[in-house]
């Protein structure tokens, strides 16, 4: 049997380790903006009064395989912006994978984040990211990941090609704690906690 020839979109891509910079013909990127995050953060008066069209973070990904391949996988990278939102840190939209038997792994290039995991019933636990760090996602768990330095947060992840992005869930459940930065410490907060 003759091998397949990989499309031209499938080609290679190359990846500068030191700024986590992905690149290649076949690179997709989106941006979220702190417009796109609306109902994210728990201060919404703050939010509402900032710009926003902020970035707060940028994706870059290759998709070698068509989505929803089964055995596949995705590579990429993701750099958080540093800011805060009232006392809450810059973050991801947090997700859960469609197919919840999916893992992942994250792996920390540069900057000072917080990987926020939570479970089915969403109690929420955090696990400090620096660079080197190295993160292995049960596929049941919610994640996201917020920057909690002075300087862009950036990691590459590794998922399932067909994983799939369920972000329904934490929109409706989300999670029971968020990260606050509390006398200059980045501290999870339950969200019953003073009042909240």
């Amino acid at each position: 049997m003759k091998p397949k020839q990989r499309a031209a979109e499938e080609s290679p891509v190359s990846i500068n380790w030191s700024t986590g910079l992905l690149l290649g013909s076949s690179v997709q990127e989106r941006t979220k903006t702190l417009g796109q995050l609306r109902g994210i953060f728990y201060d919404a008066d703050s939010w509402s009064q900032m710009d926003l069209d902020t970035t707060v973070y940028c994706v870059r990904w290759w998709q070698p395989v068509p989505e929803n391949t089964e055995g596949g996988l995705f590579w990429g990278t993701t750099t958080i912006e540093p800011g805060l939102v009232g006392d809450e840190y810059f973050m991801t939209h947090g997700h859960c994978h469609q197919q919840r038997n999916r893992a992942e792994i994250y792996s920390t290039i540069s900057g000072e984040g917080a990987l926020l995991l939570a479970d089915a019933e969403g109690h929420t636990s955090m696990e400090v990211m620096t660079a080197g760090s190295t993160h292995y996602l049960r596929g049941e768990i919610a994640h996201r990941v917020a920057n909690v330095g002075k300087s862009p947060l950036v990691f590459v992840a590794c998922w399932p090609s067909d994983a799939g992005h369920d972000y329904e869930t934490i929109a409706t459940k989300g999670f029971l704690a968020r990260l606050i930065r509390c006398h200059g410490v980045p501290t999870l907060l339950r969200n019953d906690a003073n009042g909240s």
